[in-house]
């Protein structure tokens, strides 16, 4: 036994034997000898009152201990204590294990997982079923852009986009994705028919439509603008700003699209008949331009024969409605 006295107090040093007794088999600490050290009992020193009343117990099974270094003469001896201490009546004081800085994380974390589930349980369903829907609509992705997440901001984009483009959201495209097969069967400019065989019967809108087109194009025709004698421009650079000769225009032939017919519909067959008068042949490109874009994005086509007299099962005289037969006036 060492003794060091002070000013103050006096220490009393005593080595301990192993703590082997105290401890499991696969515990990680080996304690040899371990020192411990009390304080003699001095009411006058300032040491005394600031010790716990009561014996100070270590723990060798405690996971976290904080270890404080004692020097005394030409030796170092360490002192492990443990978070719990044994009061004056004998009962064991615990702490918490956790800091102040944990347990605010620990807060941070749990308002989160409350912000979700609040989140997903008050997710309005339209919302759920557009974030759904732009998996496979492109435009819809584009309408919605980084609002998806966000309600509001997706209802004031949807509506937006109601309010500029009307409310055929997700509309389809009702053509055929197959190109029309063209032919010629003595095919005369001034007096033939030009044949549409469709995929099916057409609706009155389908009739309305293709009507309204040959309707335009005849009207186009008629105010001679298939005349590819005055076509100034068609090979001009508009990188730099071009010159249209007015006069020469003006004086050029006129070309006119002279006569055309009703057209007519038996199932899934129709003709109109034409006479294309002085106009250039190009106005056929410019018809069956019309007529890619008309069947591809509203009713297919499957093939447009110019000339002939009977294609099909077409049946002269037939007029009745009942039979499938529809017009549309010119």
């Amino acid at each position: 036994m060492a003794t060091a006295v002070g000013s103050c107090c006096c220490w009393c040093w005593t080595d301990v034997e192993s703590y082997s007794s105290c401890s499991s088999s696969s515990s990680s600490l080996s304690l040899q000898k371990k020192p411990s050290f009390a304080m003699a009992d001095h009411s006058s020193t300032v040491f005394s009152k600031l010790l716990p009343r009561g014996p100070l117990l270590i723990s060798p099974t405690a996971r976290s201990s904080s270890t404080s270094s004692l020097t005394g003469d030409n030796s170092t001896s360490s002192i492990t204590t443990s978070c719990s201490i044994s009061n004056s009546s004998g009962e064991v004081v615990k702490g918490s294990g956790t800091t102040a800085r944990g347990r605010r994380l620990l807060r941070i974390r749990e308002e989160k997982r409350q912000r979700e589930l609040d989140r997903i349980h008050n997710y309005p369903a339209w919302a759920k079923v557009l974030e759904g829907a732009c998996k496979d609509d492109a435009e819809l992705r584009a309408v919605l852009g980084d609002s998806v997440g966000n309600p509001e901001l997706m209802r004031k984009r949807v509506e937006e986009r109601v309010r500029t483009k009307g409310r055929d959201f997700r509309k389809s495209k009702t053509g055929s994705v197959l190109a029309f097969k063209v032919s010629f069967r003595d095919f005369n400019p001034l007096d033939s028919y030009i044949w549409f065989e469709l995929y099916g019967s057409p609706s009155d809108r389908d009739v309305d439509l293709i009507g309204s087109v040959i309707q335009s194009w005849y009207v186009m025709g008629r105010l001679g603008a298939f005349n590819s004698s005055n076509l100034q421009l068609a090979n001009s650079s508009m990188d730099y700003n071009p010159l249209y000769d007015a006069d020469k225009g003006f004086k050029v032939m006129s070309s006119s699209f002279h006569d055309i017919g009703d057209i007519e519909f038996q199932d899934n067959w129709g003709r109109v008949w034409v006479d294309l008068g002085t106009c250039d042949y190009f106005a056929i490109d410019v018809l069956l331009n019309c007529l890619t874009v008309l069947s591809s994005e509203y009713f297919g086509i499957q093939q447009i024969v110019f000339g002939g007299r009977r294609i099909g099962d077409w049946e002269d005289g037939m007029t009745n409605p009942e039979y499938g037969y529809k017009y549309f006036k010119i």
